[in-house]
């Protein structure tokens, strides 16, 4: 028997699965669930503190930061966390902005 303690899982009308493979699928479903929402959670992070260091011109923090993001975004959507295309606008975005906050060379 599994034992579901999420809150979604509390409402006294909710089923638990009869069949093996249905309760299979539940624990899979609840696992993957736990892990896409930490993934999204600590991208969201990530993406507040590029952000702030843009915000304060810090230009060595962001990059660093920037960096850290793109990899976690490229994994996100490469395993279908988050939608390809909205990974790819979050890092070009971001990429605009750090450029924007850069001092200009000059020649």
């Amino acid at each position: 028997m599994i034992r579901v303690t999420t809150p979604e899982f509390q409402p006294s009308y909710f089923l638990m699965p009869n069949t093996p493979s249905a309760k299979k699928r539940l624990r899979q479903n609840v696992n993957r669930r736990a892990k896409n929402r930490s993934t999204k959670t600590a991208i969201r992070t990530l993406t507040r503190k590029v952000r702030e260091s843009i915000a304060a011109k810090d230009v060595a923090q962001s990059e660093e930061t920037f960096g850290t993001l793109v990899s976690k975004l490229d994994r996100a959507s490469g395993k279908k966390v988050i939608h390809a295309n909205a990974a790819a606008r979050t890092k070009s975005r971001l990429t605009k902005a750090i450029k924007a906050i850069k001092p200009a060379k000059s020649k």
